[in-house]
């Protein structure tokens, strides 16, 4: 039977948020999957391996939820945007979810998604297990529906089932990563285990998956569950024959829509397109029509969904069906449709907190049914992962649960209350005198014909004033006659008192009636003659007798013992002494506890029991291996007297014959007074002893019990510890292989640098220096660590130690020239040495050879002084213009002939010199054409005269004759005088 589900409505429509995305947060307004992956330790090797396999444009969003220490800086996104395509972003409270990036939670914080956009609340600060995977997958399956995708990678604990459970039931698709290829396979075989796992593939087969579902039209096309791709009426009606021959349950009492999602999410999985094909496949393989079977149940719930409702029946429905309730009156729940148990576990649990002291004296009886075998046999187990912590106090996990290895169980007193059986709804005959039916998130499922005939069934189920929960989406539709609304918001109804007559029809399943027909067969086949015969000689020959146990209690009966035994009234109980009839039980309870003692037999004569005379004999059956208990067998014996009458005449008995009878009545009144008498102090001794040892017991049961939730909660906590210490160190590893390979590449850097270069701590001890340097400065690999001041280099570098200290304190590069004793030439560059974090932690001393530099700079010098010699001596006026025909230098002549001094003339325009002359036109076309000239020596001449010197006539040449290093050309103007 299709079992519970968190909230239906979610399935009548494909996510509003994920179809119309909030203002500005989406760049399109089409539907895409959003996969959601959790991992634990072991999860940066896991998740690295996966996205590295995903290319840029997958058209899902990946959502990485790792358990993070919550003091330590994550660098997890930095680390695996290295390894993919896809943009890696950290997420912020309220950022946008858009298709082909990577999200990944910061640390301390938990997640959730709604209204298409990622939500982070900070991390709980409850003691217990941290379960930050399983309450983002739910809001997954809850935001997403059937476009959610839940994977889980590596990691130790249950973190993570939950969530694919209720992701699988909204028709989403779920992984995990198989165990081999899992670094901790805890959290992977515990969603196995829990059977919501669709796919079990390595981390790089799981991203291939993930492409290939995307691409399928079942996702792509996002379609709405009214839109079913799948066709074929036919088709679906074989697929409906082949489930209800395989497992008895007609599923065409459920709607459509659900179904066909159902069928079209098993066809994606198995890669086939068509519904006829999917068809052959089932009635080929019948494993598939199992599978199909467990997909449509939807084993979806928890521990006490919607705390409201549990909080209104402790607080009006409980009171109300106690009320004027008889102590002996068994109170009796129904829960159909339980899935693997939680519904009918939280109701006991509720009762048991109202009922408190009371509990010992009610009767409890919780019935809890279901379609689906697989889930009773959990629910029967009653175990469940740690993640259940989400959803129960941890008040009621010390009341109501056991730990246990990877779980909780939960305790005896709750499970003994509690009976689960299989029973189809639809067809198999309900329970009768019920209190409460809880019935939630089932009706929703099923056609309206199916609907109408459940309702009078539950109404026939329950007692006068019994009551009726349904589910939020739910009504008991056209049946207000039946049922009257006790609670609107809570969908709590109260059974009417109706006289109309409800007709059912069970048939017996084909299980009971193929049970039935073979019974017979199987009764034959154990049938032994010469066993018979020896059960008539015994019954015929043989005085009547029983075989007790230890415990005096009746394992098997020998001939026809009703003359010496009956059952005593109340409730079936096979007691052997309080089976005695009157008059037997005394001598019978001596004879047993004297046959336990000497372990021999006992024999009692002529005891009257009622109208007879009888003799009794125990004889102890000595313990075996087999048998290490205590049995006894009981024979009963007629004597050859006439039966008493029951009531004798009156006759006149001799005195002797009284006097006999007398002393026989006082012996068998002492004989009982010391029997009384030992087994009371027998028993005073007994409670004595039981009630020190119940005392020690108790006390013992606190101080473990106690100690047990101690080491409980911290096995948790070192749980949730280590795991983050795992992950941080994860992430240390990698940071090590990154400055392993950083480290690497500065020493083939700094072994392929020819220049000398050491670096100094802020103490001024080598941290670190080049192969060339050793020559420079006298130094070898061990002297790394020493101080500076213990060197003898090779260049003499004055004070070199307050240079450096200068350096650090004002943080600016110091430049100083020195040569070395064989006459090399060196700049030597000082530098403050700044960390990541912009500290300053020592200084960079770098030596730059600049001796070639030097001898050019000398050779140019020289050649400098050479031609202003030459120049000074030339007795014609000269002047050297730079490419803006500015004066750059003049030579003596110059200077005496027009009477004017360097300062006046030097680095001026030749325009502005005083004397008019040097404006003409005809000069300045001159300069003008030499400029752009490539033509190194071509001669320009021009004959001007000068009013500043008396109109003296000069000829004027002028040319290009040298470029500067900026390309800066130089113009050599001669004056010739002419007479």
């Amino acid at each position: 039977m299709v079992n519970k589900k968190p909230t239906p409505k979610r399935i009548t429509h494909t996510p509003k948020s994920i179809l119309v995305p909030p203002s500005g947060a989406r760049e399109t307004s089409e539907p895409f999957p959003v996969v959601g992956i959790g991992a634990s330790a072991g999860g940066l090797e896991s998740f690295t391996q996966l996205l590295a396999h995903l290319h840029a444009d997958t058209g899902l969003a990946f959502v990485l939820v790792q358990h993070l220490d919550p003091k330590h800086p994550s660098i997890l996104g930095e680390l695996l945007a290295r390894e993919t395509p896809l943009p890696v972003h950290e997420i912020k409270n309220g950022m946008p979810i858009k298709p082909n990036q990577v999200y990944v939670i910061p640390p301390n914080h938990d997640l959730s998604i709604r209204h298409g956009t990622l939500q982070l609340t900070p991390r709980s600060t409850l003691r217990g297990l941290h379960t930050p995977i399983d309450s983002f997958f739910r809001s997954l399956a809850e935001e997403c529906g059937n476009l959610a995708i839940g994977v889980v990678l590596s990691g130790t604990g249950t973190d993570g089932t939950l969530g694919l459970r209720a992701i699988k039931a909204e028709g989403g698709f779920t992984f995990a990563q198989d165990t081999q290829s899992a670094k901790y396979d805890g959290m992977p075989h515990s969603a196995i285990a829990a059977g919501v796992v669709d796919f079990i593939l390595p981390p790089e087969k799981i991203a291939q998956e993930l492409t290939r579902l995307h691409n399928h039209p079942y996702v792509q096309l996002a379609r709405t569950v009214e839109e079913s791709p799948l066709v074929g009426e036919d088709d679906l009606r074989k697929i409906f024959l082949l489930l209800r021959a395989a497992t008895g349950v007609e599923f065409a009492y459920y709607k459509p829509t659900t179904i066909k999602r159902r069928i079209a999410r098993r066809m994606l999985l198995l890669r086939i397109d068509k519904l006829a094909g999917y068809a052959r496949y089932l009635k080929e393989n019948p494993d598939e029509v199992n599978a199909l079977y467990q997909d449509l149940l939807i084993n979806v719930t928890s521990f006490l969904r919607d705390p409201d409702l549990f909080e209104t029946l402790k607080k009006k429905v409980f009171p109300r069906l106690f009320k004027d309730r008889r102590g002996d009156t068994p109170i009796r729940f129904w829960v159909p449709a339980c899935s693997t148990g939680e519904e009918a576990y939280s109701l006991a649990m509720c009762l048991f907190e109202y009922l408190g002291n009371n509990l010992d004296h009610t009767p409890i009886q919780i019935f809890a049914t279901d379609v689906n075998e697989t889930a009773i046999e959990k629910a029967r187990a009653g175990i469940y992962p740690e993640s259940i912590a989400n959803d129960v106090t941890s008040v009621r996990l010390r009341r109501f649960f056991v730990k246990t290895s990877g779980g909780y169980q939960i305790s005896k007193n709750i499970r003994d209350v509690c009976v689960f059986a299989r029973q189809d709804l639809t067809k198999d005959p309900p329970f009768s005198r019920i209190d409460l039916i809880s019935c939630r998130n089932l009706l929703i499922y099923l056609v309206p014909t199916m609907q109408k005939k459940i309702i009078p069934t539950f109404h026939y189920a329950l007692n006068p004033d019994g009551v009726l929960v349904l589910g939020n989406s739910e009504t008991i539709g056209a049946h207000a006659d039946l049922f009257a609304l006790s609670d609107k918001k809570q969908k709590i109804y109260t059974k009417k008192s109706n006289g109309r007559h409800v007709n059912f029809d069970f048939a017996l399943s084909a299980r009971t009636v193929e049970k039935a027909r073979h019974a017979p067969l199987e009764l034959a086949s154990d049938f032994d003659a010469s066993k018979e015969a020896d059960h008539l000689l015994l019954a015929r020959y043989a005085p009547a007798s029983v075989l007790v146990n230890d415990a005096l209690e009746v394992l098997q009966f020998r001939g026809h013992t009703g003359d010496y035994l009956e059952p005593a009234s109340g409730a079936a109980n096979f007691n052997l002494l309080k089976m005695a009839r009157e008059g037997l039980g005394p001598e019978l309870r001596s004879a047993l506890t004297e046959a336990r003692k000497t372990n021999s037999p006992v024999r009692r004569e002529r005891l009257r029991v009622k109208s007879r005379r009888i003799n009794l004999e125990v004889i102890p059956i000595t313990p075996s291996a087999n048998a290490p208990k205590h049995h006894f067998l009981v024979l009963f014996e007629d004597t050859a007297q006439a039966r008493v009458p029951a009531s004798p005449p009156k006759i006149n008995l001799t005195k002797s014959a009284a006097e006999r009878e007398i002393e026989h009545l006082r012996q068998e009144l002492t004989t009982t007074n010391e029997y009384l008498q030992a087994i009371i102090a027998q028993r005073e001794t007994t409670n004595e002893e039981l009630r020190s040892a119940l005392e020690e017991i108790q006390s013992s049961n606190e101080e473990l019990q106690s100690t047990n939730e101690e080491m409980e909660t911290a096995k948790e906590e070192l749980q949730s510890t280590n795991e983050e210490l795992t992950t941080v160190n994860e992430e240390m590893q990698n940071r090590n292989l990154e400055l392993g390979q950083l480290n690497n590449d500065l020493v083939n850097l700094l072994n392929s640098v020819q220049i000398p270069i050491i670096i100094l701590g802020s103490d001024l001890h080598i941290r670190r220096f080049t192969p060339v340097t050793e020559k420079l400065l006298n130094v070898i690999p061990t002297d790394v660590g020493r101080p500076l001041s213990d060197l003898r280099p090779n260049v003499i570098v004055p004070d070199l130690e307050n240079l450096v200290r200068q350096v650090m304190d004002s943080l600016e590069t110091h430049e100083l020239e020195m040569a070395d004793q064989q006459g090399h030439w060196y700049s030597m560059r000082i530098r403050p040495y700044r960390t990541v974090e912009n500290k300053i932690d020592g200084v960079l001393i770098a030596w730059l050879d600049v001796t070639e530099l030097k001898t050019n700079a000398f050779q140019i010098q020289a050649a400098r002084e050479y031609a202003e010699a030459i120049v000074a001596t030339v007795r014609e006026p000269l002047l050297v213009l730079d490419g803006e025909l500015r004066v750059q230098t003049a030579n003596r002549a110059f200077y005496q002939t027009f009477a004017t001094s360097a300062a006046e003339t030097e680095d001026k325009p030749i325009y502005a010199l005083d004397d008019g002359a040097w404006n003409q036109p005809q000069l300045r076309e001159l300069l003008e054409q030499i400029l752009p000239s490539n033509t190194q020596f071509e001669n320009f001449q021009l004959e001007a005269e000068f009013p500043g010197v008396g109109l003296r006539r000069f000829l004027l040449s002028a040319r290009r004759v040298h470029q500067t290093a900026d390309h800066t050309p130089l113009i050599l103007l001669a004056m010739q005088e002419q007479a």
